[in-house]
């Protein structure tokens, strides 16, 4: 799990750890797009209304991952959030229940 985002490199640029399509944490000199959930295994905006009241609360920070592009979050098995990307979410639902 990528606990924390952002580290400092030795040259005082930072570096950030996302989460590849293989589910496996790497590090980059360029920030994620999208954060995710671990356990719930979903995937949202970074400003999502949702995330932000869960990260107040404490619990979620310890699983919160972070991709570098949607595609990432999808080919690692995340979904859209239901709260941030409502018609993202209605399309993986719809699509969901025809399999």
């Amino acid at each position: 799990m990528c606990k924390d985002n952002v580290e400092s490199a030795e040259n005082g640029k930072k570096i950030f750890t996302l989460l590849g399509a293989d589910m496996r944490p790497y590090q980059s000199d360029t920030p994620g797009v999208f954060g995710g959930y671990q356990r719930s295994k979903l995937y949202g905006r970074l400003d999502c209304p949702s995330a932000l009241r869960a990260m107040a609360k404490g619990g979620y920070v310890k699983h919160r991952v972070f991709f570098a592009d949607e595609q990432t979050a999808i080919s690692a098995g995340f979904r859209p959030c239901a709260v941030c990307m409502t018609e993202k979410y209605a399309r993986w639902k719809k699509e969901k229940k025809k399999r």
